[in-house]
């Protein structure tokens, strides 16, 4: 099990983009798929108090429920890069 987990959706342009990020600094994380339904997506809501994707967490790190594409990428830079 890899210290990142990442909450997504597939076809989601928001998800991608995270996605994209981890690939480009190969870093091991697992996914964990979403429902469609913001009303069924409280395992997501219970770690970011939000339904909205993609969402990360990072154990090594002590983050946890990190929502918001940018500032995902942009954490992931700034602690990775």
């Amino acid at each position: 099990m890899a210290d990142i987990t990442m909450y997504e959706l597939p076809g989601c342009p928001y998800c991608a983009k995270v996605r994209s990020k981890l690939d480009e600094l190969d870093l091991e994380y697992d996914v964990i798929e979403v429902p469609r339904t913001h009303a069924e997506r409280t395992e997501v809501e219970e770690v970011s108090g939000q339904t909205g994707v993609p969402v990360i967490s990072d154990e090594a790190q002590g983050v946890e429920g990190m929502h918001e594409s940018d500032d995902i990428v942009e954490y992931l830079e700034e602690t990775y890069a």
